[in-house]
């Protein structure tokens, strides 16, 4: 009876034995799980704003006082040394226009193209265009410029190239236009008058 009772013993022993080592075993695996799912977070948010450039130019017929002039009907009138109303066989006469872009603006380039139609009169008349570093325009300072039309072309004619443009409502670009009536105008285009245009395109840098 005895000797059954110690292998009872034995036998409870080695139970209890196996039982403390899975208890044991779920213990670590319990820690080791809750260690695995355990991380620390952070986080970062990222945002921007965009916004579209701006171009744009306006014109001044006195080299100060620049303004829009963005259809036909609100051109800008160009101020000559001798008075629009007095040509005569051989008059030469002279104006300026003065285009830059607006404040805030990207830079660009610029095109001027005749928008004069034929008439009698502009038939007799002949010009031609430079660029000029001030603002004064007149047979010293055409001679002196950057020419961009040669002398002796038809009012129906435009310029060729470009001439760029400053950001910003920077240096503006100062054409000086000299018109000349040929001096074998005949007698019948007395008292006619000839209406003369030009468009300035503005084209913004990239």
């Amino acid at each position: 009876m005895q000797r059954k009772d110690t292998r009872k013993a034995a036998r409870s022993g080695r139970t209890w034995r196996r039982v403390r080592a899975l208890l044991a075993a779920g213990v670590v695996l319990g820690i080791g799980s809750g260690a695995t799912l355990a991380a620390w977070n952070d986080t970062e948010y990222t945002t921007a704003t965009l916004t579209a450039s701006t171009f744009g130019i306006v014109g001044a017929a006195d080299g100060a006082t620049f303004t829009e002039h963005s259809t036909a009907g609100t051109a800008a009138a160009l101020a000559f040394s001798t008075p629009a109303t007095a040509m005569s066989p051989s008059t030469t006469t002279y104006a300026l226009f003065s285009v830059r872009t607006i404040a805030s603006s990207l830079g660009g380039t610029l095109k001027m193209n005749a928008t004069t139609t034929a008439s009698t009169l502009s038939a007799q008349l002949t010009y031609g265009v430079r660029t000029i570093a001030g603002t004064t325009c007149n047979l010293t300072t055409f001679n002196a410029g950057a020419e961009i039309l040669a002398r002796g072309a038809a009012m129906t004619a435009s310029p060729a190239g470009t001439q760029t443009l400053a950001a910003n409502a920077g240096t503006a670009v100062n054409y000086c236009i000299e018109i000349t009536m040929s001096p074998t105008a005949p007698s019948s285009v007395q008292g006619q008058s000839a209406a003369l245009s030009w468009e300035f395109v503005g084209t913004s840098s990239s």
